[in-house]
């Protein structure tokens, strides 16, 4: 049979593709900008004849029908990262959340322990050799797909073809439903205030040797930073994702991936969230290689990268370097994702850089200020990075380098970054502590 007649044996539509699905099964919807739309608009209508079948994800972009309560009894979402579309549901005790490093996300399905009936997802149109690329998302879906009993897939002609370990050959696609939209666009939103951004971007970028690999974690402070790269020489990318503000780096020559130490010439990452603009540029682009995401994001992969930068935002940070960045309190708001794991990886490359940035405040809807520097983390707050992983902290007023230091002067370099109008009583709380 040719690759012509062999993906013409499995075309469908979304209607009657998921019409596999059965009560009580275990599915995985492919994320980000990836979430494959016509499939998934099919599912929540078919939805209403099914019961308990339960939808394994990670970040999903675009609107959430499958958690509405109309969906209820019959789909239940478990998310192993909580964006912003299911948050609310999550929170109310509508859908689920199961704690777990991003570099381990995969290996639940990889290794039995969420064994995987169905597979949904998006993909390129397949090459003369029947090979589809997973485009946009990579990293936790290609381990996801191939673990599952059926793959339902959306080829869609407007995904971009990402090289790497990408590909998926059409025999192992059991129902292909053939799309022609754009992939969603999703830009770095500027959340807080853009001076303190730009502050905190520049404290990081002055930590930023010539010759770093970096890894940017999501949020306006990572990709703030890039603009403050322009004079550095020689840098390079290895990410759990990367946006287009690496396209002007590359131009200018400053992003050249040459000096790294593992994939040289190569910008690695598992997945993209950007524009049109970035979706056109790693179309079929040989600087860029997509891997699954247990290979980018395992700490001692992450390590080989000498001078590794890894820069994640927090919630809030307490006077001892714990770092909280899934809960506010005991209210679930986002997960670990590759946080812990690019932090520990960097710290454990030579010459590697871990870097938490966080605003030193934020101001709530009744205009009440509140200081993300705080004597003890919120009752029931998570513990994302460890006070024993932490090392540089920065705010829009420094940079706390924390490492090898102990809980007094830890607490008093804390203290020196946070906001003005909070230092003289955290000072007091940490004297209180036996901190200072």
């Amino acid at each position: 049979m040719t690759i012509a007649n062999l993906y013409q044996s499995r075309v469908t539509t979304a209607q009657e593709a998921v019409k596999v699905i059965k009560s009580g099964e275990r599915i995985f919807l492919t994320g980000n900008v990836s979430v494959p739309q016509t499939l998934l608009a099919a599912l929540v209508e078919y939805a209403p004849q099914l019961s308990n079948v339960e939808i394994c994800q990670a970040l999903t972009v675009g609107s959430a029908d499958y958690v509405s309560p109309q969906m209820a009894g019959h789909l239940r979402v478990n998310s192993m990262f909580i964006s912003a579309n299911i948050r609310k549901a999550v929170q109310a005790g509508h859908a689920d959340f199961t704690p777990v490093l991003l570099s381990e996300f995969p290996l639940l399905f990889k290794n039995g322990a969420l064994p995987l009936d169905v597979a949904v997802v998006h993909v390129s149109t397949p090459d003369e050799h029947g090979f589809c690329s997973f485009g946009v998302e990579v990293g936790l879906t290609k381990s996801a797909a191939e673990s599952a009993k059926i793959i339902i897939a959306e080829v869609n002609e407007q995904m971009p073809r990402t090289l790497g370990d990408a590909f998926i050959h059409i025999s192992r696609l059991t129902h292909i439903v053939p799309v022609n939209y754009p992939i969603p666009e999703h830009k770095m939103t500027a959340d807080g205030d853009s001076q303190v951004i730009e502050k905190i971007a520049g404290y990081v970028a002055s930590l930023i040797p010539d010759g770093a690999t970096m890894q940017l974690g999501i949020g306006s402070i990572p990709d703030a930073v890039l603009k403050f790269l322009h004079q550095k020489k020689d840098l390079g990318i290895h990410s759990e994702l990367f946006s287009e503000g690496v396209i002007d780096l590359v131009n200018l020559g400053v992003l050249t991936n040459a000096r790294k130490s593992l994939h040289p010439g190569k910008i690695v990452a598992g997945f993209v969230l950007g524009t049109k603009r970035l979706y056109d540029w790693i179309d079929d682009n040989p600087m860029i290689e997509m891997h699954p995401t247990e290979y980018v994001n395992d700490p001692f992969v992450i390590a080989q990268n000498e001078r590794m930068v890894a820069v994640n935002s927090a919630i809030e940070v307490d006077l001892t370097g714990q770092v909280c960045a899934d809960s506010i309190g005991t209210k679930l708001y986002s997960g670990a994702g590759g946080q812990l794991d690019f932090i520990y990886g960097a710290s454990r490359s030579r010459g590697g850089v871990p870097i938490i940035a966080l605003p030193s405040s934020a101001t709530l809807r009744d205009g009440t200020m509140l200081s993300k520097i705080v004597p003890m983390l919120k009752p029931g707050a998570g513990v994302v990075t460890t006070r024993n992983h932490v090392r540089f902290v920065v705010t829009e007023y420094g940079i706390a380098d924390l490492y090898g230091k102990t809980i007094r002067q830890r607490a008093q370099a804390l203290i020196s970054v946070a906001h003005p109008q909070f230092r003289e009583d955290l000072l007091r709380q940490a004297k209180e502590l036996n901190y200072a």
